[in-house]
């Protein structure tokens, strides 16, 4: 077998393992018995919990981690949202308890500040350090060649077509 046709069948058994692994967690992430009965009040939690980070996982929202802390943090929510809280004020609940890093996007305040601003100033930084050491380096013209060079380069050139 062509090594190439190994490479392609290899590379689609690594994509369909890909997909697979990765599209199984979330749907196993909120268990049934954290489910409300009301399902707008239950899809107004899954919505607002795609929202929270989970503090266990790297970048996961609670929605989508099976960790206990995500679990409890569900069940904050709900409750929240069971006692009558619009969902700004069951997200500034959380928040009030687990600081701004619980959203997934935090409030753009003096604290937070740095975070919203500081990939834009790096980038501009990094274009501007770039035209100004282009700016900078002089143009250097290089010298003509001499005619020993000259003469060097067609020898060479000839060689290289052989004859025609």
């Amino acid at each position: 077998m062509p090594a190439a046709k190994l490479h392609a069948k290899l590379a689609v058994v690594v994509l369909i393992f890909v997909i697979g692994v990765s599209g199984g967690s979330p749907a196993l992430a909120v268990r049934p018995d954290e489910r409300l009965s009301d399902p707008a009040l239950e899809a107004r939690a899954r919505n607002l919990s795609q929202e929270l980070r989970c503090l266990v996982c790297q970048n996961q929202s609670i929605d989508d981690s099976d960790a206990d802390l995500a679990r409890d943090l569900r069940l904050v929510l709900r409750e929240r949202l069971q006692a009558g809280d619009d969902d700004r004020a069951a997200l500034a609940y959380i928040a009030a308890r687990y600081g701004d890093y619980v959203l997934l996007s935090p409030p753009i305040k003096a604290s937070t500040l740095i975070l919203w601003t500081g990939p834009g100033v790096i980038l501009l930084l990094g274009f501007g350090g770039i035209i100004w050491v282009r700016r900078r380096r002089p143009v250097t013209a290089l010298p003509p060649l001499s005619a020993a060079e000259q003469a060097r380069i067609k020898s060479l050139t000839a060689a290289d077509q052989g004859p025609q």
